[in-house]
């Protein structure tokens, strides 16, 4: 298996230019598509799933194999459901096994030709590209906000508009409103009527040009970073990041606040820099931040910071079982992690023996190589296994840790 060893630097100063983010560019790519396509997105993320998004949208092929990419498997069921011509779609064993049915569900009831070319309720999935009609659809919100995005994208395509109401909470809102507003860049009418409705009215998407912000997924490993450095004086500038910014994740500045990183704001970008600490127990719901939780829970790990994370169930059916794999392999660090069945995990500080050269696993899963790559500023060097899963978000991780003078070995140089 490929692996790295990773060393930390004593000085950490570092300027970063951040990927793109990864939810808009795939967000953009498809509405591009579906407004004609005459402008395609500007400053994309050059990562697998944005790829994935690409191939597949200006490609001719029947068959569709969107690899890892759970975002794209959801977004183009909708989107070929909607497009002329037939289209087969599948993925790596593990995307076989994660569940779709609520979507094909929803599709179905608005005439979509959808079927299951295996078991029911997982893809891979064969679409016929029809007009769809359109009224009223009940979703569970509490599942995933990519089944939401998926259908509100199609909206204004589908006949008489569209109005779904959302039962049972809803998880990932930012993730929901980032796609109203970016389908409003491109002409949608589309609003939220209450808490719980979102109504789109049946209207043709117009063409413009669309540049793609920095992804605040990305900065929160630096956040990570800087917080976890015993360098007194550490510093990252982020460049590429707005203030005002269309990402829940933006949120990773005022959660790392209390860990010890202050954020500044700069023309072009961020700057991070060292702050007194001042929690030692942190309770969150991360029910709109999820992708932040495998970094907050190795940060709060290696400050000895307890925590209790909340809303964090959807982590179950990610690329891995997130809150089962964090608890594996920060349990080689010493951490002894406990979690529920409805999504929380949670440290009350109870430590076990390290591993004395911990070897990470990654489970195909690029958050989790990222989210533990700096705990090498406290618990020493460690190996990663399989870093090349960071290529699905972040694809120069490891040669920015390198640029800020982490150093990285490759087994094959050891």
């Amino acid at each position: 298996m490929e692996s790295i060893t990773l060393a930390a630097p004593t000085r950490l100063r570092a300027v970063i230019n951040l990927p793109a983010s990864k939810s808009i560019s795939n967000r953009a790519l498809v509405l591009s598509a579906l407004s004609g396509g005459v402008h395609p997105p500007i400053n994309l993320s050059d990562c697998d799933d944005t790829r994935v998004m690409l191939r597949a949208l200006q490609g001719c092929d029947t068959l569709v194999d969107i690899g890892a990419a759970g975002t794209a498997m959801r977004f183009l069921s909708a989107y070929f459901s909607v497009t002329k011509g037939c289209h087969e779609i599948t993925g790596t064993e593990r995307m076989l096994r994660r569940p779709i049915g609520v979507l094909v569900t929803a599709l179905r009831q608005l005439g979509a030709s959808v079927s299951y070319m295996g078991a029911e309720g997982f893809p891979p999935l064969r679409i016929e590209g029809r007009e769809l009609s359109g009224g009223s659809l009940c979703l569970p919100g509490d599942v995933s906000s990519q089944y939401i995005s998926a259908l509100l994208m199609i909206a204004p395509r589908v006949s008489g508009g569209l109005c779904l109401r959302l039962t049972g909470g809803t998880v990932s809102r930012p993730y929901i409103d980032m796609t109203l507003s970016l389908m409003r860049e491109f002409g949608a009418e589309a609003r939220w009527e209450g808490d719980d409705v979102i109504c789109v009215s049946e209207r043709p998407y117009r063409a413009v040009e669309y540049s793609v912000e920095a992804d605040w997924s990305a900065a929160s490993y630096w956040y990570e970073a800087v917080a976890l450095s015993r360098d007194a004086g550490a510093e990252v500038s982020l460049e590429g990041l707005c203030g005002q910014s269309l990402q829940g994740d933006s949120r990773v500045s005022e959660f790392f606040l209390p860990l010890g990183v202050r954020t500044t704001f700069t023309p072009d970008g961020v700057r991070l820099s060292k702050c007194p600490m001042t929690v030692s127990h942190l309770e969150l719901d991360l029910r709109e931040q999820p992708d932040l939780a495998q970094t907050l829970v190795a940060t709060c790990c290696c400050l000895g910071v307890t925590f209790r994370l909340r809303g964090l169930r959807n982590l179950r059916i990610k690329e891995t079982d997130r809150i089962r794999a964090m608890q594996t392999e920060l349990g080689k660090l010493g951490f002894i992690l406990g979690a529920t069945d409805d999504g929380e995990i949670c440290w009350t500080g109870e430590r076990t023996k390290a591993h004395s050269f911990p070897s990470i696993d990654t489970y195909d899963d690029h958050r989790m190589a990222m989210s533990l790559a700096p705990c090498c500023l406290r618990c020493g060097a460690l190996s990663i296994n399989n870093p090349s899963v960071v290529s699905k978000s972040y694809p120069r991780f490891w040669d920015d840790l390198a640029s800020a003078a982490f150093r990285i070995t490759k087994a094959d140089e050891l």
